[in-house]
């Protein structure tokens, strides 16, 4: 542990995420960041390549490179509509929905645990959380501190 905010909230992220994965692996046998890419899915869809890398923060490179092996997996559906373009809409397949519905029933009670854990060691979150939103907020306002 660090006495370094930068750091530590980054080592608070990678907890997070690796516990999530550990339990996607184990649970449901896909990565956290496979997950992440079918609930985010799930969320804006039917969506093509273009507004799924959108709202994941990456390129539509990686979204494409992706989309094979979770079809092939039986995650989800590509389809290309009639038209011009090469437009291509991603579904969630119903196993998908089923599974993105548990999963994330499951890291919110996990989550939900280490609130209640944090509550007893003393920490306000909602206050925590405030702090984090306004430091979210000056970030996007002002740009990279460094």
């Amino acid at each position: 542990m660090s006495d370094k905010i930068t750091f530590t909230l980054h080592e608070l992220v990678w907890e997070l995420d690796n516990a999530a994965d550990v339990l996607m692996r184990e649970e449901y046998g896909i990565t956290g960041s496979q997950f992440v890419f079918l609930a985010t899915c799930a969320d804006v869809e039917p969506t093509d390549m273009t507004g799924l890398a959108h709202c994941l923060g990456i390129t539509k490179a990686a979204v494409s490179k992706r989309v094979p092996a979770l079809v092939d997996a039986g995650w989800l559906t590509a389809t290309s509509p009639p038209g011009p373009g090469r437009r291509v809409v991603l579904e969630l397949t119903e196993k998908a929905h089923a599974m993105v519905t548990e999963a994330g029933r499951t890291l919110d009670q996990n989550l939900a645990r280490l609130v209640t854990q944090s509550r007893e060691a003393g920490i306000d979150l909602a206050l925590l959380n405030d702090q984090l939103n306004t430091l979210v907020g000056l970030l996007r306002k002002n740009g990279n501190p460094s």
